[in-house]
Formats: C-alpha cells, structure tokens, sequence
C-alpha cells in the first residue's frame, strides 16, 4: 500500500527526515515510535501533504501514485487520513455539518455520488452509535469546547465516515485519560479490517497494549534504528530511547 525509499526531507533549510526506508502492506497496523524531536510528526505531515515540509531525496509510492505529485486534497480523495495530536477547531461550523462537506468532497474527487442529508444522517447516526457518542455533539461547532478525549473520539468519527485506506494517528494518545484512551483505542479497532492499513504514531508504549501493531519502528535522529514486533514496544517501555539516540548521533 505505501513503500517509502530513502525518503529525506526538510524544514526551513533544516534536514529532519535523512533517509526513511519503510513497506506498509494493505491490512498492517505499524507503530512508530520515538523521542521528541525525532521526525515522527514531520513523517505524518510529508505524508499528508501538508505545506513547509519540503521533500529533498527518495520517494513516496501510495498504491502505485508518486505521493510528491499530489495535492492533499487529491491524497484524501486517494484514502490517506491524518488524526493531529492536537486537532484543531472550527468555530461557526456545525459538526455534522462538517462531516457531511468532507464525506461527499471525497465522493466528488472520486466521481461518485454525493449522499443527500437522509442519506447521510442515517449512515452518521449508525457510526456515532458505534463510537459511544452522543448526537449533542454533532450540533456543536467542530472541537469547539470538546475535551481532549471527545476530540480524538471525534477523530475516530472522521475515520468512520470517511473511511481511509490509510490512517495516520498522530500521537492520538495525548492528553487522554485511561478511560478516553479505550474508547478511542476500541473505535480504531472496529475500523480494521484487511483492506485498510494504519500508522499509529506515539512516544509510549500504553496505546499499543489496546490497538496492537503488526510492526514496531524505532525513529531517532530522522532514520528509522530498528524494526520489530510488539514486543519492541514494551522493551522501549523499559529502557527508553537513549541507546537509539546514541547509536544515531
């Protein structure tokens, strides 16, 4: 689904990403994990096509497409979704009003049909069902208000709708309680399946103990240091980093 070969890239002149080899295949969960300051975010932003980070060397395939020669809407309308770590709010504009615009957006990039208002509140409703959320919260204005835990839950809602073939989690497990965090960790969990893959970015082990990766990678100093199961998680739960960070210095 996404191969990345040597993939460097800058920001403002500065090299943060030096060479980043890595093979998603279609129905994998990888967990990257890493230190401040490690190119973990730089990582989902390149990805995403977000503006400022400039791509300096290697590729970036997504299901045969040069990822570099798309626009982020165009990677949207492809199946590439991005969850931030801190999710931004839109005043003014109603939840489901929001959802509703993106969802058909998507539908219009891809030639189909947009789902008229019954349409789309009955599959709405099913998913809000799904997640545990309430129908308040659909009327209010996007992330206005929310708590941290309601905003990454309205996040996995995203997912839902939209339905991407890859979902990139920006440290999703930021600011959540232990309770916030299953819910969130069981909503992404209903939307695996084996033709949709997932990059879940975090600095702890503790998300991976509810959405568990096929794949662990270790990101220091802008080049991936090791690559293992689940189990890699939980001995840099123990250790840290500091042996990677040496080893990439």
């Amino acid at each position: 689904m996404l191969e990345l070969k040597g993939l460097r890239v800058s920001v403002d002149g500065n090299e943060i990403l030096k060479g980043i080899d890595l093979v998603i295949n279609t129905g994998e969960v990888h967990a990257i994990m890493g230190p401040n300051g490690s190119g973990k975010s730089t990582l989902a932003y390149v990805l995403a096509g977000r503006s400022g980070y400039e791509v300096t060397g290697g590729r970036m395939i997504f299901q045969g497409d040069d990822l570099s020669e798309l626009t982020p809407e165009q990677r949207a309308a492809n199946g590439i979704f991005l969850a931030f770590q801190y999710p931004v709010e839109i005043p003014g504009v109603a939840n489901a009003t929001f959802l509703k615009e993106a969802m058909n957006a998507i539908r219009r990039q891809r030639g189909e049909d947009e789902l008229d208002t019954m349409e789309f509140m009955k599959l709405l409703r099913l998913k809000t069902g799904n997640l545990g959320m309430s129908s308040e919260m659909l009327k209010r204005a996007v992330n206005v208000g929310f708590s941290g835990g309601e905003k990454k839950r309205n996040e996995i809602l995203q997912m839902a709708i939209l339905k991407p073939r890859l979902s990139i989690l920006d440290e999703t497990d930021s600011g959540l309680d232990i309770d916030a965090l299953k819910i969130v960790s069981d909503g992404v969990n209903k939307l695996r399946s084996p033709d949709t893959s997932a990059v879940i970015i975090t600095h702890y082990q503790r998300l991976l103990n509810h959405i568990v990766p096929d794949h662990v990678h270790v990101l220091a100093k802008g080049v991936i240091q090791k690559t293992g199961g689940k189990e890699l998680a939980q001995e840099l739960e123990k250790k840290g980093y500091a042996q990677y960070t040496e080893e990439a210095a």
